[in-house]
């Protein structure tokens, strides 16, 4: 029966394929674009430009697949940005408009004079074409930044700079080259304080809604207003506390409750090991029913119950990444790709750097550290690393945790945002009045108080919850 009911409850998944086609570059055997590929190109932007000027539906359209930077031609350049300010204001959208634009901004002589601009006029405007061409200059403009990334990448290849530096110079001129819409410059801080005066507004208007990820535990919530964007946040706890279940519960929390991306990079399970627990903590299944095969008709019930909205969560497993090198590299393509909001690496004493070598593990964790906080504010999403402690509260009266105890690190405390110390006091007396609660030590909040936080332990099921929750 149980073997019937689970294939009952398998989902087919299609599989994505790993490499996605496209034309062919143009590039010749020296690396350069050939001048047949270069005028094709060209034809494109001045076809492209000229349906623009003709249709603002055209406009519309192609908006958000091309930018200033795309255009080969500087001066296709500087007609694009004209044809976008004769958009904006309230007269007719043609060929006169954008002329008059060009010559409002002083570009009409640099582009080459009135014929220049005749001359992209003339191209073929048809509208049911400009989208297509859109694509076509979008795609043409990242086949040269990425030519160009080419030769930095193998430059870099060629010097004794350290393996890991050359990986990470790779990446970011990679994304550098299909993502090229990025602040290059410091800004003033004006500007900065503009933009956080907005996000205190924002906060208001919300009404009290969570401005974080939600972490589904209403005191901590109520604490942190979520988890932060750029935030690198601690669980640390002694082994058997609980601590990687309580990194699931965040992640539950994100994808399942609030229909968020999240990613999970675990060195201690494997997939198998965490689908179990997810789907123990989601229908209330004791997980040692699972596991023994001992599972109920009503077990059977309730997980097929809530079977669609685990399969359907937006949630990313990785069991084989064994180096930060490997999780920043796939945390960007998983940004970049998935948006992801959230992610958890458990746990940080099973994580080695990468190829390069340090003097001893204590500078490796470090390191580690300082990568994992430069990673959560490059890809602005909160990372919750969870972490070992050492043997320190065994050997105390008071078995509760200090942030001292963290192991083999100095710099987890300082880099952390957010550090909560997990303590459950019936891990050391079986016989504790206490016994199923738990506490959320919150040792170190930087944007707050700090508190400690009573939830309910409930190992059976896999999960925390809230001590007034079923």
């Amino acid at each position: 029966m149980g073997l019937r009911r689970a294939q009952a409850l398998r989902t087919e998944r299609g599989k994505q394929g790993a490499f996605v086609g496209g034309e062919a570059s143009g590039l010749g055997p020296d690396g350069g674009t050939s001048s047949r590929q270069a005028e094709a190109e060209l034809q494109d932007e001045r076809d492209l430009l000229s349906a623009m000027t003709r249709s603002r539906a055209v406009v519309a359209d192609v908006l958000n697949i091309v930018s200033a930077g795309d255009f080969r031609s500087p001066a296709h350049g500087l007609v694009f940005l004209a044809v976008l300010e004769a958009y904006a204001g309230d007269g007719p959208l043609d060929p006169a408009a954008v002329s008059a634009a060009l010559a409002g901004r002083g570009d009409l002589e640099a582009i080459g004079g009135g014929a220049a601009f005749d001359k992209v006029m003339s191209a073929d405007a048809r509208a049911g074409r400009a989208v297509k061409r859109a694509h076509r200059v979008r795609q043409a403009a990242v086949r040269r930044r990425l030519a160009e990334a080419a030769a930095v990448i193998d430059h870099a290849v060629a010097s004794d700079a350290p393996i890991d530096d050359v990986i990470d110079l790779a990446e970011n001129t990679v994304l550098s080259a299909t993502d090229p819409d990025q602040v290059l410059e410091v800004p003033p801080f004006c500007d900065v304080l503009e933009g956080a005066l907005d996000e205190i507004e924002a906060i208001g208007s919300r009404a009290g809604l969570m401005s974080g990820v939600p972490t589904d535990f209403a005191d901590l919530d109520a604490l942190t207003n979520g988890l932060h964007p750029g935030q690198l946040i601690v669980i640390g706890a002694r082994p058997a506390m609980g601590k990687s279940t309580l990194g699931l519960d965040l992640l539950r929390s994100c994808t399942i409750r609030n229909a968020m991306p999240a990613a999970l990079f675990t060195l201690e399970m494997g997939r198998n090991e965490v689908s179990m627990r997810l789907l123990s903590a989601e229908a209330r299944i004791a997980l040692h029913h699972m596991r023994s095969g001992s599972m109920t008709e009503d077990d059977w019930t309730r997980l097929a119950r809530r079977m669609p909205d685990v399969t359907g969560a937006p949630l990313y497993v990785d069991d084989s990444a064994r180096t930060l090198t490997e999780i920043r590299s796939k945390c960007r393509r998983l940004k970049q790709k998935r948006d992801i909001k959230l992610i958890v690496v458990d746990y940080v004493q099973l994580l080695d750097y990468g190829l390069r070598q340090f003097a001893s593990r204590y500078e490796e964790i470090n390191e580690i550290s300082r990568h994992l906080k430069l990673m959560a504010k490059e890809l602005d999403i909160p990372v919750v690393a969870i972490s070992q402690l050492n043997r320190g509260p065994e050997q105390r009266t008071d078995k509760r945790p200090q942030t001292y105890d963290l192991r083999d690190s100095g710099t987890l405390e300082d880099d952390a945002d957010l550090l909560i110390l997990l303590h459950r006091d019936d891990a050391y007396e079986k016989e504790s009045l206490r016994a199923g609660e738990a506490d959320l030590i919150v040792a170190k909040h930087r944007n707050g108080p700090t508190a400690t936080i009573t939830v309910a332990f409930q190992g059976h099921y896999s999960r925390f919850v809230d001590m007034t929750r079923d």
